[in-house]
């Protein structure tokens, strides 16, 4: 029998300490770290990057793929009023608020720059066509988007009206300018020039009224007189009036004509390409940090000390390729995962009291987590320290360890461990024959008893089986037996096989494994009277683990070297 080795122990306790109580739940599970929620934007940050720059290039093809639109603009001014034959009538009233807009997207105006636009000579034809047929569903929907106005005025209505118009080239976009700042200006003359009409109208209604009254032969020298001077005041009025007409101005004065311009508004595929980019990024990084926050898996070995029980082992997830090129037990050999098995090894020691034939049960909360692969380079680990370990894989619905050591070696020597000659070479077996019973020699110092054809009901065979008895019988002659169960939550078996053994240790995958779950674990154990030793968490990505990588770049030094 091999001796533990005293540079591998702690502190050794000399009596089993009570269980912790569960904690049910409170502020330590719902704080976030910021170096938690670090890496978990760190762990998407790849996707991320690839995502945004895949949404950034097809922005910047797609706005190369769209045709290029040019913007031109033109100024109107107010002129202030003007009147005619004193100061009764006014040439064009102040425009109100809103009311150019209402007129630039009416029917009256914007028909007006159609017709203009379908005999422009600066459109080709099939430009003549688009700007057209763009302008006719702007008018039926009421939504001008190829012309723009923009009133820049004071208090008092005066200032300037700035038109902008957009076009497929720069001569089209300055001509479409030009085409609607002279239909604004038609439709002020035109508005200006009714104020007018209707007081001509008025002025003539006057004279032939006087006409009437003129006719009429009852008048006395006196009245006849009176009315022939004021028909003669409506009359010169009313030339006037004619004369304005010729010289009308209206309300609005064009500035200048639009000029063609040298630059494209639209697309921008370097600018378009950018903007997307940022913009995927941070709704990445967004979503990552929200995931983040909500995320209720075991994220570090901080959220597992909230449960007040010790993190013995932080094990890093291994490469696939790794373990299907040569398995998970030569694999676990390399530098890093050796040495967190190492630490893990320790750790676990310290716990256990100082004895041959230690039973540890190794368990998870659900299938997945890794106990089975840890199980077996937890046994290769301790192997390679000088001790005799026995491995039980005691998942007698889904056994694994035959599957997991048949990478590592494929022929194996059976050899007794109860018994003379032969007998049972199955858990399911063993346990309706104990005290006949051969296991696996799958590397020198480990023995593995596999579990057997999957059985759908377990637990009776092992409630039949004199587990107090049988147990201790086969962990004589071993240093360590390492019972790997089924799931705790998922199967009561665990229950029944940790009250013969001298602690359990729980495997949580990081990311994976619920604090939840972890929790019902807990309560469950500590309900079956179960001796918790503490936790490993398994699958710890290497990056997110900082400087506690475990031996990574802590390498023995060569020949030469200082």
């Amino acid at each position: 029998m091999t001796a533990f080795p005293t540079d591998d122990l702690h502190e050794v306790p000399k009596s089993r300490a009570p269980q912790p109580p569960v904690p049910e739940g409170g502020n330590e599970e719902n704080e976030i770290e910021l170096g938690a929620l670090w890496q978990g934007v760190r762990r998407g940050l790849p996707w991320i990057l690839l995502t945004a720059a895949l949404v950034g290039g097809g922005t910047y093809l797609w706005s190369r793929a769209q045709p290029s639109v040019y913007t031109a603009s033109s100024s109107l001014v107010t002129s202030g009023n003007g009147n005619v034959g004193g100061t009764s009538l006014v040439t064009a009233a102040p425009l109100p608020p809103g009311a150019l807009q209402e007129a630039l997207q009416g029917p009256v105006v914007l028909g007006n720059i159609i017709k203009q636009v379908q005999r422009a000579p600066q459109f080709s034809a099939a430009q003549r066509s688009e700007v057209s047929a763009d302008l006719q569903q702007e008018l039926q929907r009421q939504e001008l988007t190829t012309i723009e106005l923009q009133a820049r005025l004071d208090q008092g209505g005066n200032g300037v009206y700035v038109v902008s118009a957009r076009g497929p080239s720069p001569k089209a976009s300055a001509a479409l300018t030009d085409i609607a700042t002279d239909a604004l200006l038609s439709w002020d003359r035109s508005r200006a020039l009714s104020v007018i009409q209707r007081a001509q109208a008025s002025l003539r209604a006057q004279v032939a009224s006087i006409n009437t009254q003129l006719a009429a032969g009852n008048l006395t020298d006196i009245e006849r007189q009176t009315l022939i001077t004021a028909r003669a005041g409506v009359q010169r009025s009313l030339a006037e009036a004619g004369i304005q007409v010729v010289g009308l101005a209206g309300y609005l004065q064009k500035v200048a004509p639009a000029v063609a311009p040298l630059d494209r508004v639209s697309p921008r595929p370097t600018r378009n390409a950018i903007l997307a980019g940022l913009l995927t990024l941070l709704l990445g990084v967004g979503l990552a940090a929200l995931r983040t926050v909500t995320d209720r898996s075991v994220r570090s070995e901080e959220d597992l000390l909230n449960f007040g029980l010790p993190t013995l082992g932080v094990i890093p997830r291994l490469r696939k390729r790794d373990i299907v090129m040569s398995g998970i037990v030569r694999a676990a050999r390399q530098a890093g995962l050796y040495e967190a098995i190492g630490f893990l090894r320790v750790n676990l020691l310290s716990q256990l009291p100082r004895k041959a034939g230690l039973r540890v049960l190794v368990t998870s909360t659900s299938p997945g987590e890794g106990k089975s692969s840890l199980t077996a380079t937890l046994a290769d680990s301790f192997a390679a320290s000088g001790q005799r370990v026995l491995i039980i894989d005691a998942d007698l619905r889904r056994g694994t360890q035959q599957e997991v050591w048949d990478k590592f070696q494929r022929e194996y020597r059976w050899v007794q461990l109860a018994g003379q000659e032969g007998g049972a070479r199955s858990l399911q077996d063993a346990l309706r024959q104990p005290g006949n019973v051969q296991v696996m020699e799958v590397e020198p110092q480990v023995h593995v008893l596999p579990s057997g054809p999957g059985l759908h009901d377990s637990l009776p065979l092992l409630n039949q089986a004199d587990l107090g008895g049988i147990l201790p019988q086969w962990s004589r002659g071993y240093d360590l037996v390492l019972i790997d169960s089924p799931p705790l939550l998922a199967l009561a078996d665990s229950l029944v096989l940790g009250r013969h053994t001298d602690g359990v240790l729980i495997v949580t995958e990081e990311g994976k494994t619920s604090l939840q779950t972890v929790r019902q674990l807990l309560r469950r154990a500590n309900q079956g009277g179960l001796p918790i030793l503490g936790f490993v968490l398994n699958k710890v990505a290497v990056s997110s683990r900082g400087n506690q990588n475990y031996g990574y770049s802590y390498e023995p030094r060569r020949a030469g070297q200082r």
